[in-house]
């Protein structure tokens, strides 16, 4: 069997969309967010067949398994072809808590809070920095 081609980390992990660009993959592999076999990795080091890699996005810990290498983009439909979530259900709910935050009502065309109302809305969701 032929000798596959060596592809870097950053590369996978755009090519898998897990980054949005290559050099926001190679910065997080910098900052040590990019794990594979508890070891943090640099972005030239080459995935091998079978790796389990643990992408830190705050809050969440993702794990993946890597089913094949590859070198191009591909579409979001055919990430599981290549990547296995391997990500337990508990992490998940991390980012579930995350996006479900405090939002608020105004009526339209009523403008910015005036300061007053925005003291009081600090006040309503636990900010009492400033009395």
């Amino acid at each position: 069997m032929p000798e596959s081609k060596q592809i870097r980390i950053d590369k996978f992990l755009w090519s898998v969309r897990i980054y949005k660009t290559r050099s926001i993959a190679s910065e997080e592999c910098r900052r040590g967010r990019i794990i594979i076999n508890n070891v943090p990795v640099k972005p030239s080091r080459p995935v091998l067949k079978d790796e389990i890699i643990t992408v830190k996005k705050l809050p969440v810990l993702f794990t993946f398994r890597i089913i094949e290498p590859i070198e191009n983009r591909i579409s979001a439909k055919l990430v599981s072809k290549y990547l296995e979530d391997l990500t337990p259900e508990e992490e998940k709910v991390k980012l579930d808590l995350t996006h479900a935050g405090f939002t608020s009502y105004r009526e339209k065309g009523t403008g910015r809070p005036t300061k007053k109302e925005r003291r009081n809305l600090d006040r309503f969701i636990g900010d009492i920095d400033n009395p």
